[in-house]
């Protein structure tokens, strides 16, 4: 590695040093070598070649999939120093961004796939000079991906027309089979492939049955003060979700491709510059969000996989402050997947079967939620993470099997066509209009559930819907699916976790350790007057300064221009344009 790099990180990033493996990723981009880093959102892609952007000769041509991913790292860029520009649909300036680069004036140009992968683009940069192609969410270059871009596989030719410029390839979200894939598609040695681990030991994740979601919802975000996002499955649902959660006193939005441009965009751009925002969106919210300090993180239903329910919770922590993932979901939610796995092309239907699978382990473990999901990525993690719902709630483990067959029983001599409440009124013996009219009560699956096992009908329920051993029907009623020839015949076995009963609690009650000192009246002095910088330069407060860096300011309270470059994060070009004014404000409190 150059020996001027460390000191151009410290210059311009503000950085003493490398985290992770950003210095082998940074060493082998300097020494021309093509490159796949998998890093876990927040480990600081970014820099792996936008350092190297601002280090080589020529410009760095960046391959992002979404515009307002690309207009959030251009912000970021600008901020340190460096020159950069977007080459997009929506920007007015295309002409000038075209000069520039042709002049030698930027050091990165972002563009999104559709442009990169055109003829035309492909002659504008034979007219400048290149230093690297960075290509970000590279997963989108697979099939096996969960978020597959068809543009991206036109990427390979436009490189290998520019053979001697290095090629870096970055994603957050790809198993092995992906990670494979993508080295292919992207003309990478397996020996270019560097993997940083998957764990984001910041986020706590908890996963509940939904019950009452609104309650839920709330609950989650009276205990987590900062801006947070709830992804809910339907464009319907994300506008009545941001209804009812805004009787908690936080303002909210909601986001998904049906609404106004306008007012789409208005929404995203609020939540980028709030700091205590909730917004409920669609999955298609977040890609490109490229928001730090987001608090948590709440699924109002289940993930399309797991992979998509990594990345979705990695949106938040991305500063590396404690923060919250938490899952809930219901037994129609396997089913409703299930039903979408048989409308695909038969080809990807074992593919998608696998992913639905990993999400029931992940969703049904009595063990540790973290060890599931590093273990779904190829990890060997410890049995317990000590920051999730399971490892901090020790749940009840419980065997359930008897209880199983009963309710399989009770579908079955009810004709397979009653819904969930019935049933579990037949087995707890309530009587009604329906089951005598039926002669119901008369079976012999009648009044067979009573005291404690009243508690595990429910939780059984979801059991035998995750398991596919219950289906419902076009009409609402349930009826047998192929696991559960074997739980009747006793082939097989089905244990509950039943999470522990929970109290009342504070407003902080199932939040992460909070990470920001709100009693401490210097901290919150510099926040007002970041919030204060940021609505005068026109950008999100983040991008003035990370709440770490204010943290830092408020702790050791610099004097001087000289002790304030020595915290992390305040490079060259942030402490001539802000150091005075945060100087000012330390030095009045």
């Amino acid at each position: 590695m150059p020996p001027e790099t460390l000191p151009t990180l410290q210059r311009v990033f503000g950085f003493p040093g490398f985290r992770g493996v950003q210095a082998d990723v940074v060493g082998r981009v300097l020494d021309r070598r093509r490159t796949l880093a998998v890093m876990p959102t927040g480990a600081g892609k970014s820099l792996c070649y936008q350092l190297p952007a601002v280090m080589m000769d020529g410009c760095c041509v960046v391959v992002s999939p979404l515009i307002a991913l690309m207009h959030d790292q251009l912000r970021a860029a600008e901020a340190v120093g460096i020159r950069a520009a977007t080459l997009t649909s929506v920007d007015q300036n295309r002409g000038e961004t075209i000069a520039r680069f042709r002049d030698g004036a930027l050091d990165l140009l972002y563009v999104a796939p559709e442009r990169a992968s055109s003829g035309h683009f492909r002659d504008l940069l034979e007219s400048a000079r290149l230093s690297l192609f960075a290509i970000d969410e590279a997963h989108c270059v697979s099939e096996w991906g969960h978020d597959f871009r068809p543009d991206y596989r036109l990427l390979a030719p436009l490189m290998d027309h520019f053979p001697d410029v290095p090629r870096l390839a970055l994603t957050a979200t790809a198993d092995a089979h992906t990670r494979a894939d993508i080295l292919q598609q992207l003309g990478i040695d397996r020996e270019g492939l560097i993997v940083s681990g998957f764990d984001r030991p910041n986020i706590r994740y908890a996963i509940s049955p939904r019950s009452n979601l609104n309650q839920q919802l709330a609950d989650v975000i009276r205990a987590n003060p900062g801006p947070g996002i709830v992804y809910a499955q339907t464009r319907a649902a994300t506008e009545k979700l941001a209804e009812a959660l805004a009787r908690t006193g936080r303002p909210t939005r909601a986001y998904h491709a049906g609404l106004d441009p306008a007012i789409r965009a208005k929404n995203q751009a609020d939540f980028v510059a709030s700091e205590d925002m909730v917004i409920c969106a669609t999955v298609a919210f977040g890609m490109g969000i490229d928001k730090p300090d987001v608090r948590f993180v709440a699924h109002a239903g289940l993930p399309k996989s797991i992979e998509g329910y990594y990345q979705e919770t990695g949106r938040a922590g991305r500063d590396g402050d404690p923060s919250v993932a938490h899952m809930f979901w219901g037994a129609e939610d396997f089913a409703r997947a299930r039903q979408r796995i048989g409308e695909v092309e038969p080809e990807r239907q074992p593919g998608e079967r696998q992913r639905l699978s990993a999400l029931g382990a992940l969703v049904e473990t009595g063990g540790c939620r973290r060890h599931v999901l590093l273990r779904h990525f190829g990890e060997n993690p410890v049995e317990d993470c000590g920051n999730c719902d399971n490892c901090l709630g020790s749940p009840d483990a419980r065997d359930a099997t008897e209880t199983a067959r009963k309710f399989l029983s009770a579908v079955f001599r009810t004709g397979q066509m009653f819904g969930a409440t019935y049933v579990e009124q037949v087995l707890c013996g309530q009587s009604t209009e329906r089951s005598l009219m039926n002669g119901h009560e008369n079976l012999s699956v009648w009044a067979i559930v009573d005291g404690d096992e009243v508690g595990l009908i429910k939780p059984v329920l979801r059991a035998l819907m995750l398991r596919d051993a219950l289906r419902t029907n076009a009409h609402g009623g349930l009826e047998f699916g192929p696991a559960a020839r074997a739980l009747l015949k006793g082939e097989a076995s089905l244990s509950v976790v039943v999470p522990p009963k929970r109290e009342r609690r504070g407003r902080r009650a199932g939040a992460a350790t909070a990470a920001n000192p709100a009693d401490n009246p210097l901290f919150e002095a510099l926040r007002t007057r970041r919030r204060e910088l940021a609505q005068a330069a026109g950008v999100p407060p983040y991008v003035i300064f990370h709440d770490s860096v204010l943290r830092d300011m408020a702790a050791q309270r610099p004097a001087s221009r000289a002790e304030l470059a020595l915290l992390s994060g305040i490079g060259a070009r942030k402490l001539d344009a802000y150091g005075d004014a945060f100087l000012e404000v330390i030095r009045g409190a």
